[in-house]
């Protein structure tokens, strides 16, 4: 006669392993929203703006506008987002995929500058949507707090795909509007692998327990302004770094530099979180921001190749572990406040973003050297790092 006690015992056991199973599709589903919206269409466009000026679809001050553009639309999307109730982050989630597969077609078309600049503000507000959106359904909706770095790690993966992709398309000479609808199938496939998924609604029955909060918490202001600052300090890499390694790679395609950066930001995301369950998220917050100080700093102090890999991985492998720290802290402190902590949060980022380049091109007015900026850049990642100790 069966032993009741092993048989619910082994039941018990395949309930978790189903449950783990599901687990984990849910957190490919948001992983693959956010290469989407962020890896394809935030930050593709870094590797096609100099392809774009190449092929005469855009000028230099038009992609500087374009790029602004960006900026903007990604605070004034987390704004929209902090709105946004965690019963309907699936449904904004799913609107921020399709949004994103046609604004990267939009792009395959010879738009005019004024048309572009706004398809690239839309493309903005719609990655910090599905940022704000995915984080929210994954953790609050669907209870996977364990989902987190598996989520982030999708944002890197995105930029190394995309990357990959234009120095394909480039090395078989397509022009840069083909590379923009290439770019659109490939964000049209990997959405529609996580479209079911992002249409489940709350879990009923037992959630997955959260994790303890690790020791040496931030309050909400601390962790905002630190992440603002972490906007500023980020963004001139990301932006210009193949501008950067142009001229320090000889016949290699400076878009692999790109898709390096993407390489260090995805498994980044598992180490980062590891870091702050054991650290606590004031001393993971510091690790991270200082490392990724060094690696923003690196490309002024010597213009060697190395160097500029070594920034690459430096600071893709830090930037969205900022992230990964980030977002759970402010889930842990959204009973502490009566507004969406983390929406807010991806605002101030959103601005450190914007005021980022505008003092970049003051600081570089009459010269080339981008020494001043990422100087700066490096400084406010060090104050940064500065305010969590506080």
């Amino acid at each position: 006669m069966p032993n009741p006690t092993t048989a619910n015992h082994a039941a018990l056991q395949t309930r978790r392993e189903a449950d783990a199973g599901k687990s984990l599709g849910e957190a490919v589903a948001a992983a693959l929203a956010l290469a989407v919206a962020m890896g394809f269409g935030r930050f593709a466009f870094t590797g096609m703006y100099p392809l774009m000026v190449r092929d005469g679809t855009m000028s230099v001050a038009t992609g500087s506008l374009a790029a602004s553009a960006n900026y903007a639309g990604y605070l004034l999307g987390a704004l929209l987002a902090a709105r946004i109730a965690h019963a309907q982050a699936g449904f904004w989630s799913r609107v921020a995929l399709a949004g994103t597969v046609v604004s990267l077609a939009a792009l395959a078309l010879p738009l005019p500058a004024p048309l572009l600049i706004v398809v690239r503000l839309v493309a903005g507000v719609l990655s910090a949507v599905a940022l704000v959106s995915a984080a929210s359904w994954l953790l609050h909706v669907r209870g996977r707090h364990d989902g987190a770095p598996l989520m982030f790690s999708g944002v890197g993966i995105g930029i190394v795909v995309s990357a990959e992709l234009i120095a394909m398309g480039n090395l078989a000479r397509w022009h840069s509007l083909a590379l923009w609808l290439g770019l659109a199938i490939g964000a049209l496939i990997l959405s529609g692998l996580a479209w079911r998924a992002l249409g489940l609604r709350a879990r009923t029955g037992d959630a997955s327990p959260a994790t303890a909060a690790p020791q040496g918490t931030l309050g909400p202001a601390p962790l905002i302004a630190s992440y603002g600052l972490a906007g500023f300090g980020y963004i001139i890499t990301a932006t210009y770094l193949p501008l950067f390694v142009r001229d320090a790679l000889g016949p290699i395609d400076p878009i692999h530099v790109w898709a390096v950066f993407g390489l260090g930001a995805a498994p980044s995301c598992f180490l980062w979180h590891a870091v702050h369950a054991r650290l606590g998220t004031r001393r993971a917050m510091q690790w991270n921001l200082g490392v990724q100080a060094v690696g923003v700093v690196l490309p002024a102090l010597s213009h060697t190749a190395l160097a500029y890999l070594a920034s690459a991985v430096l600071v893709g492998g830090t930037f969205m572990g900022t992230v990964t720290i980030a977002a759970p802290a402010a889930r842990r402190l959204a009973h502490k406040v009566r507004f969406n902590l983390f929406a807010v949060m991806t605002a101030a980022y959103g601005v450190g973003q914007i005021v980022g380049p505008l003092v970049s091109s003051a600081l570089m007015h009459g010269g080339n050297s981008f020494g001043a900026p990422l100087g700066l850049a490096a400084t406010a990642l060090v104050i940064a790092a500065t305010l969590c100790a506080l």
